[in-house]
């Protein structure tokens, strides 16, 4: 068989087993061993177990387990209802000050916890009834938190970037710095659409007020004294200066990525003993439960990700791949649209994690001829894989919102993703036209 050949059937053969319900893990590792014992020498299926080892022992992965108990330690704390509080007393003033405290509160509490699905439950527990309580529609509400979580693998401490970084061997520093602009960006775009939708919301409800309907709730404006907006600050300062502590440690070079990893979950754990006396045992076991099952989980995803792409390039299929691409000698701009609607396709049932790990080999090569900085790509691509989690059939947020607001129908919830879906994309033609918003700040640091 060719390399053409051989390649469709291992592509044939992944979907197969993907959509028959097997785990990811298993499915991608089972199908790597089934093209190794019969296109591979036989000596080659001994060395599985030292393969998948081998890619794991990666000082950068390091980190994966240690920001995961950090994000533990925090989601499993009142930390994201008080962060939220506190951003809504300062905020009440501004015409939709409730959903842009929403979206602030995601953007810390993400570059703290660094997990998607905690930041939603975490903020979404608190923010989505009381959205409901003063007017917001379900839709809307759960949207806006489904939305803000997704700023968890895009903002540091991302995993996904930390796996990016590995895949395409680049500065696991220049990339969280990239993240921070176009964070920005859809923090700001958020904001403003929550703005732009609460003044139609408010204005349907006065109409129906002034018709001599029932005064709806949107229409209440809450005062808070300073006495109130300062006293919600002590128990946010300490988890803020916590994430300003691990950002100055990580870019100012005192510490390598895996000390701050492990600098920043110590710190955490001490933060929740002290603050929310999450100390006793019955406190820690659920966070240290969490972390060693999540960590297990996208650890074996990792490594047979890995196993994957190493069989595919083995058997030349990628190479394969790659160079059909660049003798068809596409334009920059229409490679990379080519590139990003794959990754939205694939974004329809495959965790971002597997995206990045099985597409790179193939992908990278063309886009780093066609002049991309594979840096600003990394964001890029996570910006697109934010997309995943809020479109269905398999939005990952959009069942996390399900989970903690069941009383909202998933239709609902749906409708009121697919806005901010149009604003990423958005935020990507805005990256595409410039892309000094992501790389001003890496270049700035590190030349």
């Amino acid at each position: 068989m060719n390399t053409l050949q051989i390649g469709l059937l291992y592509g044939g053969a992944t979907l197969v087993a993907l959509f028959s319900g097997i785990p990811i893990a298993f499915a991608l590792g089972g199908v790597a061993t089934v093209f190794m014992m019969v296109f591979m020498p036989a000596a080659s299926v001994d060395t599985i177990a030292q393969n998948v080892y081998e890619e794991l022992a990666s000082i950068t992965l390091l980190t994966i387990p240690l920001f995961i108990l950090k994000g533990a330690a925090i989601g499993k704390s009142r930390a994201g209802k008080d962060l939220y509080d506190a951003l809504h007393t300062w905020l009440h003033r501004i015409p939709g000050g409730l959903g842009v405290a929403v979206v602030l509160a995601c953007g810390l509490f993400a570059a703290m916890a660094g997990s998607s699905p905690a930041t939603c439950s975490a903020i979404g527990s608190s923010g989505i009834p009381e959205m409901r309580r003063r007017g917001y529609s379900p839709g809307f509400a759960a949207g806006l938190v489904a939305a803000g979580g997704t700023l968890g693998i895009l903002l540091p401490p991302s995993i996904v970037l930390i796996l990016y970084a590995v895949a395409a061997e680049q500065s696991l520093g220049r990339l969280f710095l990239a993240g921070l602009g176009p964070g920005v960006l859809l923090v700001v775009l958020f904001s403003g659409y929550a703005m732009l939708r609460w003044r139609s919301e408010y204005a349907a409800a006065m109409a129906t007020a002034v018709a001599g309907g029932e005064r709806g709730e949107i229409l209440r404006i809450d005062s808070y004294t300073l006495r109130q907006r300062l006293a919600a600050l002590p128990r946010v300062l300490p988890f803020l200066l916590l994430l300003l502590g691990v950002m100055v440690a990580l870019y100012g070079g005192i510490a390598t990525p895996s000390e701050t990893a492990g600098l920043g979950a110590v710190l955490a754990l001490l933060l929740i003993a002290v603050i929310y006396g999450a100390w006793h045992l019955s406190d820690l076991k659920p966070i240290f439960q969490g972390t060693l099952g999540e960590s297990g989980m996208l650890l074996m995803i990792i490594g047979m990700s890995l196993l994957y792409s190493y069989v595919m390039s083995y058997l030349h299929i990628s190479q394969g791949a790659a160079a059909w691409i660049v003798a068809l000698h596409p334009s920059k701009w229409l490679l990379l649209a080519a590139v990003l609607v794959l990754v939205v396709m694939l974004g329809f049932f495959l965790p971002p994690v597997s995206i990045i790990l099985m597409t790179a080999p193939i992908i990278l090569p063309p886009l780093r001829m066609a002049g991309f900085d594979l840096v600003w790509f990394g964001v890029v691509m996570a910006v697109v894989m934010e997309m995943g989690l809020i479109h269905p059939p398999v939005g990952l947020n959009i069942f996390v919102i399900n989970r903690i607001a069941p009383d909202i129908g998933l239709g609902a919830v749906i409708w009121g993703t697919l806005p901010f879906v149009v604003l990423m994309a958005v935020g990507v033609v805005i990256l595409s036209a410039f892309p000094e918003i992501a790389m001003w700040l890496p270049n700035l640091i590190y030349g």
